[in-house]
């Protein structure tokens, strides 16, 4: 269920601020995507699967907090980044 080193490699020439970044919020927040996306499509096969439900919920607690923190820094940036992602706010 984790990332592709390849599907790794994308995100970071994607959403990388400069070229040696390897953990800014844009970054993270594009990763934990990512995983919440894959996650939530397991999810729907596997109903039952409660342990993975709340790393899911835990996923998405960490993005809610790091898409705080770059709304708070740079109102235009997060703009920017949830219209790239495609995030309901």
């Amino acid at each position: 269920m984790a990332l592709t080193q390849k599907r790794k490699q994308e995100l970071f020439a994607e959403y990388q601020v400069h070229e040696t970044d390897t953990g800014s919020a844009d970054l993270q927040v594009a990763m934990l995507t990512e995983r919440i996306n894959q996650l939530t499509a397991h999810l729907k096969k596997n109903e039952k699967d409660h342990s993975s439900r709340r790393g899911l919920l835990k996923m998405i607690g960490r993005r809610r907090r790091l898409l705080a923190y770059i709304q708070q820094k740079d109102l235009e940036r997060y703009q920017n980044l949830i219209s790239r992602l495609g995030i309901r706010r």
